[in-house]
């Protein structure tokens, strides 16, 4: 067992990737074929997503506990509080606990009707991300700072803040909370990112600040991502979105020279780490991988 901040704490980069619990059978097949190729790539750690209002808990945690025991991998479980009550949240924490599965991420997540729906607290759960780091961290005798924590930030801001200034403001709770690194959402111009961590610097963060990479795999469904989570395309990647609107191959491989090109940016940056949303895909991230040479500058698992 290796925990979030001392992944980070290793000389080196730290290359990490995200997967999504299927819905089908066929779907998991497809998860795991993608993560015996990607597991060659000695990621420090592969986290898992949870669905929207808490939809996918029962898969999570079965991809979660494969992950990390049949495939020997160090794992990341993602963790959502709308609507949930506190007993349901508290007894995956405590399934999680009882797996010895040590590194969340912990987040408000999105109603079952998507980001852009009214958001709302469960009458009995968590009203805030910040009130489960607390629960996560000191919510239980048994598993008092069992728990490494991640949370998410927003280079463009969360669609649901009232201004920048109280995102960052927010941000800086979650790390005083006890939060070990920022994971952000996706982006599509450097620029944010660096604004966004240098800001969060500003404020005296001082914990890892990791972006979070998305390969894309088709026009339409960036457009469809970044709508949802209130991300931008930058002009210069519309116009080339504009070139293979309707062949998806070329649009692959778009999305790795296009991620390859601002990993390049990221790394000279001198960011921590590399997250990549794989979309249970292999071909994209590994190719990445590959142009960015990252097996010699990667930390290597303990």
């Amino acid at each position: 067992m290796t925990k979030l901040r001392d992944i980070y704490a290793r000389d080196g980069l730290t290359f990490s990737i995200e997967f999504f619990p299927p819905k089908t059978d066929k779907g998991m097949d497809n998860l795991f074929s993608a993560v015996q190729e990607l597991k060659k790539l000695d990621p420090a750690f592969v986290s898992v997503t949870y669905g929207a209002g808490g939809s996918t808990e029962g898969t999570t945690l079965k991809v979660v506990k494969r992950l990390k025991y049949a495939e020997k991998l160090e794992v990341m479980c993602h963790l959502t509080i709308v609507n949930q009550p506190h007993h349901v949240v508290r007894g995956v924490l405590g399934d999680l606990w009882g797996c010895e599965i040590e590194n969340i991420i912990a987040l408000a997540g999105d109603p079952p009707e998507g980001a852009a729906a009214p958001w709302k607290p469960h009458p009995d759960g968590y009203r805030t991300s910040r009130e489960l780091i607390e629960a996560a961290k000191r919510g239980q005798s048994g598993w008092y700072d069992f728990f490494s924590v991640a949370v998410a930030g927003f280079p463009e801001v969360h669609p649901r803040a009232e201004s920048r200034e109280a995102d960052l403001q927010y941000a800086k709770e979650k790390v005083e909370a006890g939060a070990d690194v920022i994971i952000t959402q996706l982006f599509f111009d450097n620029e944010d990112f660096f604004r966004y961590s240098d800001d969060l610097k500003a404020t005296g963060i001082t914990i890892p600040i990791v972006p979070g990479v998305l390969p894309i795999q088709s026009a339409a469904q960036v457009r469809r991502f970044t709508k949802l989570c209130g991300a931008k395309i930058p002009e210069r990647l519309a116009g080339l979105l504009a070139k293979v609107e309707d062949d998806d191959e070329a649009a692959v491989q778009l999305g790795i020279d296009y991620a390859t090109e601002q990993c390049e940016g990221l790394l000279e940056y001198g960011v921590p780490g590399l997250h990549f949303y794989s979309l249970n895909k292999a071909h994209s991230v590994a190719a990445i991988h590959e142009n960015l040479n990252l097996g010699a500058r990667t930390k290597a698992p303990a």
